[in-house]
């Protein structure tokens, strides 16, 4: 069974262009199924199913041949039956691989375009940008595909639940049973197909271990694994909070420039993200520090305990509440905000005039929302969210919505 990921009708909205498409995403979130589905849709739509072909460049043979260049992959296309007087859909999963990916599909489009259209997908978004080069711009749209959010979730488990309505008792208890179980396990698909929390455990250690002696031992030339695991032990305890690169230093006995760069490469390979501080005025009093974020709650629960807890501590739910704002909006748009005094909102929504900040609280209190009302007070324009597993109420503050995570979506969302 395949299920339809969110990500696949923004991308086929572009497959009638001449632009190469390009997938980014960690090990294991689904890229290889995600161009079976597109796969599916153009042999659907009517394309030849000999003109949609797919190369796993972890096929040695394969990967020798692109690595020949583009003109010994058309003439084995011609080779293979597709028929020229039609587009072909060429597929390339782990485009990495290749000795130059960016001099190869730059000669594909620049030679082929309109004859060959291209799609290819790496599970290293840093190993794939390092080998790009200018050269390749203007030819390429890429796409970030990341784990399931929990709308994603839902689909997987074959949930239909109207989540704009308001639910009654019983599903609502269904609800928050599957949102806990998002927060302990996180959001890679096999690992939310999987009912068996032992064997999703040994599968989560598999997607880590992996990453680590592949995308960091092998494509990263990083020889002491033994520190890069420690440091990303350290950020799991951290998510949700301050990351400090001098405190990291001192603690792991590591330089801070060995600690810059590894956060580099982790925040490439879709492993952390930082969160930097929104201002607009009162400049001086904020934090500069950035927030450390676990991209998967499921990789911090299993980092953090060693195997997977079922405590719902606030870090893990406000790490579940970001990786779902995360996979629905431009990065660039999420801040967090705090005042050297100590007021602190978790998250600022900042892109044009729309401005919404968001506050995490497993249990909605009134006094906890003094930083919330501190902020609507400076910025008397915007409006405010609190993200709670508690009931969802109403409060004496015509600014402030109160919101069950998996309602949070419409408020935040691009779409």
């Amino acid at each position: 069974m395949i299920y339809e990921r969110k990500i696949l009708k923004r991308i086929e909205d572009y497959m009638d262009t001449g632009d190469v498409i390009v997938i980014h995403g960690a090990r294991q979130v689904g890229k290889t199924t995600l161009m079976t589905s597109l796969m599916d849709w153009l042999t659907g739509s009517g394309e030849p199913s000999n003109n949609v072909v797919y190369f796993d460049l972890e096929d040695f043979d394969l990967l020798e041949l692109c690595n020949s260049g583009q003109d010994a992959v058309v003439e084995y296309l011609k080779g293979t039956g597709c028929d020229f007087r039609k587009i072909i859909y060429l597929f390339i999963d782990e485009i990495q691989y290749l000795e130059n990916p960016s001099s190869f599909l730059k000669l594909f489009h620049d030679r082929y375009k309109g004859k060959v259209k291209l799609v290819v997908s790496g599970s290293s978004s840093f190993a794939i940008k390092s080998k790009f080069k200018d050269s390749l711009v203007g030819r390429t749209i890429d796409f970030e595909l990341f784990s399931l959010d929990f709308e994603e979730l839902l689909v997987f488990k074959e949930k239909k639940f109207d989540l704009s309505a308001r639910p009654s008792e019983k599903i609502e208890k269904e609800l928050r049973r599957l949102y806990v179980e998002y927060i302990l396990y996180g959001g890679y698909p096999r690992i939310v197909l999987e009912d068996s929390v032992k064997r999703k455990e040994t599968f989560l250690k598999q997607i880590l271990s992996t990453y680590i002696k592949k995308d960091i031992r092998d494509f990263l030339n990083i020889r002491d694994t033994s520190k890069f695991s420690n440091l990303l032990r350290a950020l799991a305890g951290q998510s949700s909070g301050l990351c400090n690169s001098n405190e990291l230093s001192n603690t792991l006995k590591m330089s801070r420039k060995t600690i810059d760069e590894h956060l580099f490469l982790l925040e490439n390979t879709y492993v952390i993200r930082r969160l930097y501080p929104f201002h607009r005025n009162i400049r001086s009093e904020l934090s500069k520090m950035p927030k450390i974020f676990i991209e998967d709650s499921g990789i911090m629960n299993l980092l953090i305990n060693g195997a997977f807890s079922t405590t719902v501590t606030g870090e893990l739910f406000e790490t579940s509440v970001y990786s779902c704002i995360r996979k629905n909006m431009d990065i660039s748009s999420l801040y967090y905000w705090r005042t050297n005094k100590g007021q602190e909102i978790d998250f600022i929504v900042a892109e044009g005039k729309r401005l919404i900040p968001i506050e995490v609280k497993s249990k909605f209190v009134p006094s906890g929302m003094s930083s919330l009302k501190y902020f609507l007070n400076a910025y008397p324009a915007s409006k405010g969210l609190c993200v709670t597993l508690d009931h969802e109420i109403k409060w004496n503050n015509e600014q402030v919505k109160i919101v069950y995570p998996w309602r949070l979506l419409p408020y935040v969302s691009e779409s």
